[in-house]
């Protein structure tokens, strides 16, 4: 698996790939909170991961709780059929912001009127 991570409009995107298992999911924690730590919105795209297990999803959700600590977003972006499955299963797309793409997750938020 691979991570990429960049900033773009203001926030860091961070690019993950292939599987979210076990095996992997200690360095994704890892990334995520160094991202996080950094006080800028997160924003995961997952488009390139054909799996993820439950120890991933909680990699995915320790990020979100430690953003919610520091009062930054965390959102993910491009969640693939097999990925979303999992979130559903888990009620976890109820708990993130999930958007269809990059773009979409770093447009500026409308005014609410």
């Amino acid at each position: 698996m691979n991570e990429f991570v960049s900033e773009e409009a203001g926030k860091l995107v961070v690019r993950l790939e292939g599987e979210v298992d076990l095996d992997r999911s200690p360095a994704v924690r890892k990334l995520l909170f160094d991202c996080v730590t950094r006080q800028m919105d997160v924003v995961v795209d997952l488009s390139e991961v054909q799996y993820i297990d439950s120890s991933g999803i909680a990699s995915l959700v320790e990020g979100l709780q430690a953003a919610n600590g520091n009062g930054t977003k965390f959102s993910l972006v491009a969640v693939s059929g097999q990925v979303r499955r999992v979130m559903e299963l888990a009620r976890l797309d109820k708990v993130f912001k999930i958007f269809d793409d990059v773009d979409a997750a770093l447009a500026p938020m409308a005014p609410v009127v």
